[in-house]
């Protein structure tokens, strides 16, 4: 492979650069919108599990994402398209080759996660790469969904692809499809979702040459450089605004659901300057069950927490030329094949928390409390009565962390994405279930000045003659913290039926085994998140009237703010 994307001697214009940065990004919403419109899985025609974006020719860095996808997409896909331009690199790249691969250890997440990655060539030369990840809804492995909580091995999680050569030359190559297909319990699912990527990356590549037709290759290339460049600027300038020191803070994962022991997640993060040192030695080493996480992942966990507190910078990979990572390759967060990986969201989860809770000592002024902190990825699958397979993969909301600003969201999504909670509707069309509750759980969000978001209870019950059910989540034994004075929300809790009363995980979290028949009914309760700010400093009046609203029982309101709100 040889090329780099053009550069020129011009200085672009400034309002000629702004128009570029918003074509360019519409590139990559096209692309996302394209995926969600033709995927066959809920999980991206609904919740938007998947990404789109411009990478570099030679570094595979991010130039240009999509804000639709996922932020977490952001920083491990340069890590997918580094993986993908070593295999090019055996010499045999041409236009329009797609290569499709789900390693997570290179590729960063989980192998749920596909990825394709496409070369754009002009004039002959690689210009830049173009690339697709999106979640497909079974891809194998012991546990329908791949969320599996007792997997001690990546084979136990799911197929496991390296980076082949998908498409050549423009023609796919039906032997790798199925091969694909002949993995997965939703292999109908698995075509739909693999050319509903195939398509947004031809869309994607259409839109590309209409813009370089436009403006010229020099030109476009010159805003890549500028736009990562301005990134890096901005991202320096916010760190040089906080106070140099050391800043440590220490969270935990409930367990890895083979060893019911805590795990440590600890950050120590030293600012000097307009430098961020990120230094994870501290965490624990790599356990037995699925809640490690590749190196990759880590770093990209670290992209999403910092965007989340610089929001002003662009998304792309300078925003982290100033920040250095340590993270030994005996960590949990540096996990290398075959350690199962399958749980990788919990665990980013909690590595976002870490660089929350210590960044809210050197700058209380510009952090949220900690989120729910659990996708709670629940999984029911069996057969209809005319024998078709049904695996229904859903995750769950709670509440965010109060902020300087207000009140944290109620039932929002995790902040590792911008997808959306499926709706009931979108989950009783496609599955044998009925939501009988859908609803804000009181009492759930951290007290403070600014309180954490409810989070919510789900009961659903089996419409068909019986299923198996794995639940996969966290926050069970370890509440989400607050900051700046702020208390923690509620703990994630999960009850299920047996013998005629309810049962709960004996590991908090994670479970399998469960056996439904009709008419049976799951409860799953998520934690709010935690709360900013001292909570006598909350106004009586937003006490009553979370009281009145149905927020805060009378009970919590006197116990947690001592404030008597009487009966709503």
């Amino acid at each position: 492979m040889a090329g780099a994307t053009p550069a020129t001697d011009n200085m672009i214009d400034s309002v000629v650069l702004a128009v570029l940065k918003g074509r360019l990004e519409q590139i990559a919403d096209e692309m996302d919108a394209t995926l969600f419109r033709t995927a066959f899985n809920p999980i991206i025609a609904e919740a938007h599990d998947a990404s789109h974006g411009l990478y570099d020719a030679i570094t595979g860095d991010t130039l240009v994402q999509g804000k639709s996808g996922l932020p977490i997409f952001v920083g491990v896909m340069a890590f997918a398209v580094r993986a993908t331009i070593a295999r090019a690199a055996r010499g045999d790249l041409a236009d329009g080759d797609v290569f499709i691969f789900n390693d997570p250890y290179d590729g960063g997440t989980h192998l749920s996660d596909f990825k394709l990655v496409r070369p754009y060539f002009y004039d002959g030369r690689v210009f830049c790469w173009l690339a697709s990840v999106g979640h497909w809804h079974d891809v194998g492995g012991n546990v329908p969904g791949n969320y599996n909580p007792v997997a001690s091995e990546s084979f136990q999680e799911g197929m496991h692809i390296p980076p082949v050569k998908l498409v050549s030359a423009g023609r796919i190559n039906p032997d790798i499809v199925d091969i694909l297909s002949c993995n997965s319990r939703q292999p109908i699912s698995l075509y739909g979702d693999l050319n509903g990527q195939i398509n947004a990356l031809d869309l994607g590549a259409r839109r590309l040459g209409e813009l370089i037709a436009e403006y010229g290759a020099g030109t476009v290339g010159a805003a890549f450089a500028e736009l990562r460049a301005m990134a890096a600027q901005l991202m320096r300038a916010n760190i040089a605004d906080l106070p140099d020191g050391t800043y440590s803070a220490e969270d935990f994962l409930d367990n890895d659901g083979i060893v019911d022991e805590p795990l440590k997640i600890a950050l120590d993060l030293t600012i000097e300057g307009d430098r961020l040192v990120m230094d994870f030695s501290r965490s624990a080493g790599p356990c037995s069950g699925p809640v490690n996480i590749a190196r990759s992942t880590a770093v990209a966990s670290c992209y999403v927490a910092l965007k989340h507190i610089f929001r002003d910078v662009p998304a792309n990979a300078g925003c982290l030329d100033p920040v250095e990572f340590i993270i030994p390759e005996t960590s949990i967060l540096a996990a290398r094949a075959p350690k199962p990986v399958g749980g990788y969201t919990e665990t980013i989860l909690r590595v976002i928390d870490v660089v929350f809770q210590a960044l809210a000592h050197a700058a209380p002024g510009r952090v949220n409390g900690c989120a729910y902190g659990t996708i709670n990825a629940l999984s029911l699958a069996g057969y209809r009565r005319d024998g078709r397979r049904w695996v229904m993969f859903s995750f769950f909301g709670g509440g965010l962390g109060g902020n300087p600003e207000g009140d944290g969201l109620n039932h929002g999504n995790a902040p590792i994405s911008t997808a959306t909670i499926p709706p009931l509707e979108i989950l009783e069309a496609a599955y044998p279930v009925r939501f009988t509750r859908w609803a804000l759980r009181a009492d759930s969000g951290g007290p403070g000045r600014h309180r954490g978001g409810l989070g919510a209870i789900y009961e659903l019950e089996l419409l068909e003659e019986r299923a198996d059910v794995f639940l996969f989540g966290e926050r069970g034994r370890f509440a989400p913290p607050g900051v700046a004075g702020g208390k923690a929300g509620a703990l994630s809790r999960f009850y299920y039926p047996q013998d005629g009363s309810w049962k709960s995980p004996p590991m908090a979290s994670k479970m399998v085994g469960i056996s439904l028949v009709r008419g049976q009914r799951l409860r799953l309760e998520t934690p709010g998140g935690g709360g900013y700010g001292d909570p006598r400093e909350r106004s009586a009046e937003a006490i009553r009237r979370d009281v009145r609203f149905g927020y805060l029982t009378p009970e919590a309101a006197l116990r947690d703010y001592g404030v008597d709100a009487g009966t709503p």
